[in-house]
């Protein structure tokens, strides 16, 4: 598979190159004003939803396989609808040729993962040894057309350092699902899922740095950038492991209480980051808050499988409860720069979602299912987005930055994923700074 000479001539890119005239904004007062609406930003943003989404559905397309689901079809035909979406926006900026290029490249070592899982099933060593030495080829090739595609701005060993890590995970977490280790196969899919997030940040840095003129010099990587990369990541693993726990659970499949934990540790994350800054208080409300409408979710669950029209209904009550509560709570931290209203709609957005992808489950309309699902991991970026707009907007002092001196090493992971725990405290940081008023406020009611 020897295509690299082919693709070095084709720069990399996606249609986000070129920003729309709403996102533009001036190199001198971006510097001056921190912000997270910029077209490198943006062009951040969405990559960090294409290849997060990547790994996300890649671990649970495996996965499906291995079980031999009903739904395995409609999961791999999701995993190719993210192909086709990052292969349509190159089409989009060089061309039909270009994008199919980079569709058989990007679909090939989808298909060396495919390979493994089916040599697993077949218990055929050799075949699972191959899949692994094209997976090792593949990592060659791409990250020697990495490099040429932005101009040596990333460099080929460290790529394919990388590509080895995305490569491990992922059959790691494949490998520890079959063999029953179900806590090892949740822990690696979350680190497949954040390990996309230093790809899309180097990346994103390499082509802004490339075609500054096409970002109008704003800049990929800044404090704010990272505020709104870290609350996708975030926000969009919670859409994901949601569904997944209760696909899980409505199945009775053996793997529930660990998809159920991989969920909680995502809250936990949250949680430790409020708690470490404004005290066990502070952090606990929020948890408090943020586990009940989870487990609004699993009573849903619970309902549906008992064919409990009333226990569902009351799950969809408290939910929507929580869509009022939880908006006043960010509107409040926001000092109404996040308006109740608009927060409470997009939060009903996100359970409709959520929802309607584990009723079309049930209901085995599975393609339905995947269409959705993507639906709802997108429109959590949608969502960090506007909670990092509101956040920088009341705090701008506290997104004000140098910008980094040298480009990262790898688009791929290593210094390029560096200082997230850092960033994930400052996301919050406008979220709590009202956290008292609003506790003392519920106290008093």
């Amino acid at each position: 598979m020897d295509m690299k000479k082919t693709f070095l001539a084709v720069p990399l890119s996606l249609s986000l190159l070129i920003p729309t005239a709403a996102d533009v904004v001036n190199a001198e007062d971006h510097k001056m004003t921190p912000t997270v609406d910029t077209a490198a930003v943006d062009l951040r943003a969405q990559l960090d939803n294409l290849l997060s989404e990547h790994a996300y559905l890649a671990v649970e397309t495996m996965r499906k396989g291995a079980e031999g689901a009903a739904d395995f079809e409609a999961s791999a035909n999701a995993l190719a609808g993210n192909t086709e979406d990052l292969s349509a926006a190159i089409a989009s900026v060089y061309g039909k040729e270009a994008g199919e290029q980079f569709k058989t490249m990007w679909s090939e070592h989808i298909g060396y993962f495919v390979d493994y899982v089916k040599a697993t099933g077949a218990n055929d060593e050799e075949a699972k040894q191959m899949a692994l030495d094209e997976l090792n080829q593949y990592r060659q090739d791409f990250s020697q057309f990495l490099e040429g595609a932005t101009g040596e701005r990333l460099e080929a060993g460290a790529l394919a350092e990388g590509l080895q890590m995305h490569v491990n995970q992922l059959i790691g977490a494949f490998d520890a699902y079959v063999a029953g280790d179900y806590e090892t196969a949740y822990m690696k899919e979350r680190e497949a899922i954040k390990h996309m997030y230093g790809v899309s940040k180097g990346l994103s840095s390499a082509i802004v740095d490339q075609f500054p003129d096409k970002f109008n010099n704003t800049k990929a990587v800044t404090p704010a950038a990272d505020l709104r990369s870290n609350l996708n990541h975030l926000l969009s693993e919670h859409a994901g492991l949601a569904m997944m726990a209760m696909q899980n659970g409505i199945d009775g499949s053996e793997d529930y209480d660990a998809s159920v934990q991989a969920l909680n540790n995502n809250t936990e994350d949250l949680t430790a980051a409020i708690s470490s800054i404004y005290g066990e208080e502070a952090g606990m409300k929020f948890k408090e808050m943020w586990s009940d409408h989870i487990g609004n979710f699993v009573a849903y669950v619970e309902g549906t499988g008992a064919s409990d029209e009333e226990k569902k209904q009351m799950a969809l009550d408290e939910l929507e409860a929580y869509q009022q509560n939880f908006a006043e709570f960010l509107s409040t931290a926001t000092e109404g720069g996040l308006p109740a209203d608009v927060l409470a709609g997009n939060l009903g957005e996100h359970v409709d979602l959520l929802i309607n992808t584990f009723d079309s489950y049930t209901a085995e309309d599975y393609e339905m299912t995947y269409e959705t699902l993507r639906e709802s991991y997108a429109h959590m970026f949608m969502a960090g987005k506007a909670l990092s707009g509101g956040f920088v907007a009341q705090f701008p002092d506290k997104f004000q930055a140098d910008m980094p001196s040298e480009m990262p090493d790898t688009g791929m992971g290593g210094t390029a994923g560096m200082n997230m725990d850092l960033w994930i405290f400052a996301s919050i940081l406008a979220l709590m700074g009202a956290a008292g008023i609003f506790i003392r406020k519920q106290k008093q009611q």
